[in-house]
């Protein structure tokens, strides 16, 4: 597989089928510190718009793969951080657009949304996945924790005009955790203002990889089931994936379990073991702790994986 420094995978992707992924920002460059964070805490909180990487190199890379593999159900901007803090990343959805017939998704929280620029930019999409987990300012504060240039209001009436205009889909996740955001009478707060927005469709998501903090506990697949009609249109869970088709990359899911076998590592240390982007790692670290094959476990600031004690591999053929 050719190496590239900004694009990773194809990868399987719970919405995407197969993602080729395209990463703008450097790791946790983010205007959110979000409580249920897979790649963890946010440790540079801004929201200064500025060229990250440079954008001609990440055409370049976007080219190559065009003409040597162009294979993917959808090429998408996701990855370390908040891609709309790129100045440029509206070039992105142009060249793609230019280029190919891969529809282009953009993978934002919506904290952006509030400027003009960012919502011209990002109506290059075909499809854009905005955020909405809380329902006031306190609410934001707590489970988003937002660069302190943002408030609740904004984000809202960033994604109400963004809507407005966009002719595009525009896909909503809804974030839930257990005893934070989760009652009815919560749910139903978020609910309302989802309705408000008006996202072509609702996705409700729960920590089922190790979350930036460890209070931030996962909902069971039933509990997120029983609140899918709270909302217009009616939500979809997707906390729940196993993916039917592999996709080559640089490793396997065994040869981690293998690694994680002989000792405890962070995502970041396989990554770079295996010439990996992390989000490539997280799919396989994903499955891995739904099939009880690794365990999880915090030290200080950062989270290691390592197998589990048991002595069943029955998923080693898989």
């Amino acid at each position: 597989m050719r190496k590239y420094q900004y694009l990773y995978g194809p990868v399987p992707s719970r919405r995407f089928g197969r993602s080729l992924g395209v990463d703008l920002i450097p790791h946790k460059t983010c205007s959110q510190d979000c409580i249920f964070c897979q790649l963890g805490r946010t440790t540079n909180k801004t929201i200064s718009r500025q060229q990250y990487v440079p954008i001609d190199a990440v055409l370049a890379e976007l080219e190559g793969w065009l003409r040597v593999d162009g294979k993917a159900d959808y090429i998408t901007l996701s990855g370390s951080g908040e891609p709309t803090l790129h100045s440029d990343f509206g070039h992105v959805f142009e060249f793609i657009r230019s280029r190919t017939r891969i529809p282009a998704v953009l993978l934002t929280s919506g904290s952006m949304l509030w400027l003009p620029e960012v919502r011209s930019a990002a109506s290059h999409a075909h499809i854009v996945k905005v955020s909405l987990s809380a329902w006031d300012q306190n609410s934001y504060n707590w489970v988003n924790r937002p660069h302190s240039g943002l408030d609740f209001n904004g984000l809202v009436e960033g994604q109400k005009a963004f809507r407005s205009k966009f002719k595009g889909e525009l896909w909503m996740e809804v974030f839930l955790m257990t005893g934070i955001n989760s009652s009815i009478s919560d749910v139903c707060k978020i609910a309302a203002l989802a309705r408000q927005i008006g996202p072509d469709r609702i996705h409700l998501n729960t920590s089922i990889r190790p979350p930036a903090e460890d209070f931030a506990a996962a909902l069971s697949t039933e509990r997120l089931g029983s609140l899918v009609h709270l909302f217009h249109p009616v939500a979809e869970v997707i906390a729940v994936f196993d993916a039917k088709e592999r996709v080559e990359t640089h490793a396997t899911k065994e040869e981690i379990h293998a690694m994680l076998l002989r000792r405890p590592c962070t995502a970041w240390d396989i990554a770079k073991a295996f010439g990996m982007h992390v989000n490539e790692v997280f799919k396989y670290l994903g499955d891995l702790l739904q099939e009880e094959r690794i365990r999880s476990e915090r030290i200080n600031r950062s989270m290691y994986y390592t197998a589990s004690s048991k002595k069943d591999d029955s998923h080693a053929h898989l």
